[in-house]
């Protein structure tokens, strides 16, 4: 059975403008550059610079409505908006030829010709002495090469790809042959499958010494022992002293363990991160200044402007006229809620860092991150009157240029704990604690978490040793066992 029924609710949305407003805030320097750019290629009536006359105003806008339309026609040389828009519908880019004579600059940005990881393998397999079928092998066993510079897939696997895809028939014991060749690339241990068939083939490519030759059979014979630095076991099982033991894992710490890496022409993207934010010390007090680029100086057209008076005085309008001063209107809109917008973000970003950066005041002052407060986005909302998640955007993706170097702002946020006189104290600050006590330890005795716990408490920060694990794991520090050295 079919029934109607009325209700009311509330419900509360964001309107188009508060939507980009909020995008334009999350956006770091770099990519709000972008953003200006392009908004000052799509909107004519935006301009950027010093604005030579009175800004902008909204008069006569309001005036522009559908009872303005009438029947009568007016003469050209009365007011024709066609003239004001002509020019300005073009950009000025498209206006611009690229025909520069030969004795001009080069005007062009020379980009690095480089050569891929894969390409400078296959140009290393010329040099050897292949036939048609061991070159197919090979280069199918380079094009399996991953970053890293190994091979990670089962020989029986090639195999049948070889024979699926390339029309190779071939054998296991013939793809291990050219795999030998193959693995002797450069660079050293490239085409491992395996970590200690890497190191291995790193080694053997050395002069031969009672280390290097020590080290070949530890990695031979006692891999597993050795990852797990079960050293008293590996002085008994070669009859060597501590001194050998030592010397022949120096010889192994010097290895490459991915040599795909270090290959210089991968083409790799470099980030360079521009900081927002700079604070610096002036007489014992903190300044905070915003990065120029985030300010442009912009303006309303003022050509745009006085076509929309030159339509306001004049008293007879057509529709065409009409229809054109319509889309004046929306561009001077648009252009001013885009610089007002441009403000509120310039307000809204210093704001918040103004006062993460009180909160944060000793930090900054001494650059020790024992004294980095608890702080949560909440926090800082509250402070400042607005909402968690526009801190949020303010926070995750902006960088401040700090007397000790330059930080992602999100770093400083960190949940609090109590310590044992009950104050509250970041969990920053007993991160950091925990490891200088571990870069402080023996390593012939490292610490094991519950003793790494009791030493905390004996500081005053009395934690559990799941709790500690977790600290250990978030700062990437091994257990006791592996941070062991002889």
């Amino acid at each position: 059975m079919l029934k109607q029924q009325l209700q009311f609710k509330l419900s509360q949305k964001l309107s188009p403008q508060q939507i980009q407003l909020m995008k334009l805030i999350q956006l770091p320097t770099q990519a709000f550059e972008h953003r200006l750019k392009q908004e000052l290629e799509e909107n004519p009536a935006l301009e950027s610079g010093k604005e030579e006359s009175s800004e902008y105003e909204n008069e006569g806008l309001d005036d522009v409505s559908h009872d303005d339309y009438d029947n009568e026609t007016i003469n050209a040389e009365d007011i024709n908006v066609d003239e004001y828009l002509s020019d300005d519908e073009i950009p000025e880019y498209r206006l611009q030829a690229n025909n520069y004579s030969s004795d001009d600059d080069e005007k062009t940005v020379p980009y690095a010709a480089g050569t891929s990881f894969h390409q400078y393998l296959l140009n290393q397999l010329n040099t050897f002495r292949l036939n048609d079928e061991e070159r197919e092998i090979a280069e199918f066993l380079v094009g399996s090469v991953d970053e890293s510079g190994y091979i990670r897939r089962e020989i029986s696997d090639i195999v049948d790809d070889l024979a699926f895809t390339q029309n190779v028939f071939t054998s296991e014991e013939e793809v291990e042959k050219v795999l030998l060749r193959v693995q002797q690339l450069d660079p050293a241990g490239v085409c491992a499958r395996n970590l200690q068939e890497c190191l291995l083939i790193q080694l053997e490519r050395k002069t031969p010494t009672p280390s290097v030759d020590l080290a070949i059979d530890i990695l031979e014979k006692s891999f597993e022992q050795f990852t797990k630095k079960h050293y008293t076991r590996l002085i008994q099982k070669f009859d060597i002293t501590e001194d050998e033991l030592r010397n022949a894992i120096h010889e192994i710490e010097r290895l490459n363990p991915k040599p795909g890496g270090s290959y210089s022409g991968n083409n790799r993207i470099i980030e360079h991160v521009v900081p927002d934010f700079t604070i610096r010390i002036v007489d014992g007090e903190l300044e905070l200044s915003l990065n120029g680029r985030n300010a442009p100086e912009l303006h309303v057209s003022r050509e745009y402007n006085n076509m929309l008076k030159g339509y306001k005085d004049t008293k007879k309008k057509s529709k065409s006229q009409k229809d054109a001063v319509q889309f004046i209107k929306q561009k001077l809109d648009a252009a001013k809620w885009f610089i007002e917008a441009i403000k509120q973000r310039q307000e809204t970003l210093y704001v918040t860092m103004n006062c993460i950066m009180h909160h944060q005041e000793e930090y900054f002052l001494t650059g020790d991150e024992r004294k980095l407060r608890p702080m949560i986005l909440k926090d800082i909302a509250d402070t400042i009157g607005m909402d968690v998640s526009t801190v949020s955007r303010v926070a995750n993706s902006k960088y401040v240029d700090t007397p000790y170097g330059t930080k992602l702002i999100k770093e400083f946020f960190s949940e609090s704990m109590k310590n044992e006189e009950g104050e509250d104290v970041s969990t920053r600050e007993i991160k950091k604690i925990l490891e200088t006590v571990i870069n402080e330890e023996d390593k012939r005795k490292p610490l094991t978490d519950d003793k790494l716990a009791a030493i905390l408490k004996e500081k005053g920060y009395p934690i559990a040793r799941r709790t500690v694990a977790k600290y250990r794991e978030q700062l990437n520090i091994s257990v006791a066992r592996l941070r062991k050295e002889i």
